[in-house]
């Protein structure tokens, strides 16, 4: 079932099952990445474990040939906001910041999702635009059950959302023309979904659809560039960048965060579908 114009891919809650065993094996490779991430690692060794991961859950990275893209984690250090492909000479050092941008196929079905991790010790200014940036997610995710279970949900409400708790955070820029995304049985699908805007405005949000929440902020100006290699996305004026990301649906009785272990409960609370149980652990 499509709903017409956008063609954004309405979900049973079946496949909504299905889709929630995809995003667990992308929360179960972003938690060995997390803990793995040292001075001395590389991104190409990031990229390994998360691969090993996958493929032992019996899915496929999503990323891995995606427009011929090489690898099966995106790992953008620093400048770096999105797209960048790990190395094995990319070497993590002490202060860095890396988000780790991660996706699975299993039965057809796609989980995506990202993290912001501190490389040892971190100049704190750079932890709480992280931080910043994952409190925006969650209050876009938390806008979208709330708009789907009052009937008068529009997409950019949660665009909104993620913009007014990022601004409430402090000056940090958000990132323009990269967002959140539909997500189903293709990697990205209708609709887009901005980090900015005002609220009320697209289309309704539903039972069945399934978003990937994203926001990308910096430390300094939005403006960004894309080095030689056709992937990696920069800030043009060097500043330090966050991304994380996750995957939720909507169901009759609430959100489920796809990639989030707890389905999202220890963030949202009874905003949750009664199909996360409520005693399964956070991450």
């Amino acid at each position: 079932m499509r709903r017409q114009q956008l063609d954004i891919q309405l979900k049973t809650p079946e496949q909504i099952e299905k889709m929630r065993a995809a995003g667990l094996v992308v929360a179960a490779a972003l938690q060995r990445m997390r803990e793995a991430v040292a001075p001395g690692v590389s991104t190409g060794d990031l990229d390994a474990i998360a691969e090993s991961v996958i493929r032992a859950a019996g899915a496929v990275p999503s990323f891995k040939g995606y427009h011929g893209f090489p690898a099966s984690i995106c790992s953008s250090v620093n400048e770096q906001i999105v797209h960048a492909i790990p190395a094995p000479d990319q070497v993590l050092h002490e202060g860095d910041l890396i988000s780790i941008d991660c996706g699975a196929v299993l039965d057809g079905w796609h989980g995506d999702a990202a993290i912001t991790v501190g490389v040892g010790r971190v100049d704190p200014a750079l932890l709480r635009m992280a931080e910043v940036a994952e409190d925006a997610m969650w209050a876009g995710i938390a806008a979208a059950a709330r708009g789907a279970a009052n009937g008068r949900g529009r997409l950019t409400d949660i665009s909104h959302a993620v913009e007014t708790a990022v601004r409430k955070g402090g000056r940090y820029g958000i990132v323009d023309g990269y967002g959140g995304h539909g997500i189903g049985t293709e990697m990205h699908q209708d609709p887009h979904v901005l980090n900015h805007g005002r609220p009320g405005r697209g289309p309704r949000l539903v039972a069945g659809m399934a978003l990937a929440i994203e926001p990308m902020i910096t430390m300094g100006s939005p403006r960004t560039a894309e080095l030689a290699d056709g992937w990696t996305v920069v800030t043009r004026d060097g500043s330090v960048a966050a991304h994380v990301e996750h995957s939720m649906a909507l169901l009759p009785d609430g959100v489920w965060v796809l990639t989030a272990p707890d389905g999202g409960r220890s963030r949202l609370g009874d905003l949750v579908t009664s199909r996360q149980p409520a005693d399964t652990p956070a991450a």
